[in-house]
């Protein structure tokens, strides 16, 4: 988040007027109080539905104590991670609402953003793991009987973890708590130590977290669809067309929902490393940057929604596990009750 942009342009709107002829940020005021009154809503929002959403992810995979295929352990492990990530969004309502005053000290500072920064690559990576999986399964099914095991799925979800935990360790690091006198206020920003940060933090961001990850998912999801085309040609419309055209269409929402979700955000992020190094200057590009970039940060973390619906609810196995769960439960509720009655009736009518 660009909080020390943010802090400087709060800072020069609370000092004295610009003279008449100058260039002024004149609306900038205005459309921060916007955001400090709507944006906590939506994240509070998010942040219900999220976990309504993945716990119920979490219950349906988990709960029926079956072994998990391996397509459902990416799921779990996605599930995990979303829950995971919206337990933190209440701490970032409340900063928003504050007016970016950090009231939780600094440990909760470096843990709550850390694990947010930890989420956004291993929700990523995870979907590059499903989009891969079901590559081998759709392009190469002679194959993937072979090689594609429950273990080799924990241990790819182990270190997509490990990779998350690692790439949000200078997060964990150099976030603090910084006073900033002229607005009476202690924000939680990132205090780098030498300007090459924001190269390297900019490679991290944008190479690794989007621009590597969307190149696998094109390539991954591009032959699954060539794929598909091909099996309608030879089997006819009758045959392979219904089955694939699910697929096709759940691939299409997989493609669609991680470019909506996140290409704002990382673009906004390119767009502030451009600005700190002075590519590209002025008053309108600082506005830009920075309300665009709050915006797209908390637009990208609908995903976390989202990733239910998509990868799970769309399916037509989950529904049929709901479905399962639901009978189970409710026969487990209505046992008891049953065998009360049963025994009332039983018993002998000099006992009643």
């Amino acid at each position: 988040m660009a909080f020390q942009a943010l802090l400087k342009l709060l800072s020069s709107n609370q000092s004295q007027a610009p003279p008449p002829n100058s260039t002024s940020c004149a609306g900038i005021p205005e459309a921060w109080d916007v955001l400090h009154r709507v944006l906590p809503t939506f994240i509070i929002t998010v942040c219900i539905f999220g976990l309504l959403g993945n716990i119920l992810v979490l219950s349906v995979l988990l709960l029926p104590r079956q072994r998990l295929k391996v397509a459902e352990i990416y799921l779990a492990h996605l599930a995990a991670s979303d829950l995971m990530f919206v337990l933190g969004l209440p701490f970032w309502a409340e900063n928003i609402w504050s007016r970016f005053n950090w009231p939780f000290g600094a440990s909760l500072c470096r843990v709550v953003n850390g694990v947010i920064k930890a989420h956004l690559f291993i929700s990523i990576f995870l979907v590059v793991a499903i989009s891969r999986d079901r590559y081998r399964v759709l392009v190469h099914p002679m194959a993937s009987w072979g090689c594609r095991r429950r273990w080799q799925a924990q241990a790819t979800c182990l270190l997509i973890w490990v990779a998350g935990g690692l790439l949000s360790t200078p997060t964990f690091l150099l976030r603090s708590i910084k006073a900033i006198p002229e607005l009476n206020i202690s924000a939680c920003i990132l205090l780098f130590p030498h300007e090459a940060w924001h190269f390297v933090r900019m490679v991290e961001l944008n190479v690794l977290g989007f621009l590597l990850p969307l190149a696998a998912i094109f390539f991954f999801n591009y032959h699954i669809l060539a794929s598909l085309r091909g099996r309608e040609e030879v089997s006819g419309s009758r045959c392979g067309g219904p089955k694939g055209s699910r697929t096709t269409a759940l691939i299409f929402t997989l493609v669609a929902a991680f470019l909506v979700c996140w290409a704002p955000f990382h673009f906004f992020a390119f767009l502030e490393f451009l600005f700190h190094v002075q590519a590209v200057q002025g008053c309108f590009w600082e506005e830009v940057t920075d309300l665009g970039l709050q915006l797209a940060n908390f637009f990208a973390f609908t995903n976390s929604c989202l990733n239910p619906v998509i990868y799970v609810f769309v399916g037509r196995p989950f529904r049929t596990k709901v479905w399962e769960l639901y009978k189970q439960c409710t026969l487990r509720s209505l046992t008891p009750v049953f065998s009360s009655h049963r025994k009332e009736t039983l018993q002998p009518f000099w006992r009643s």
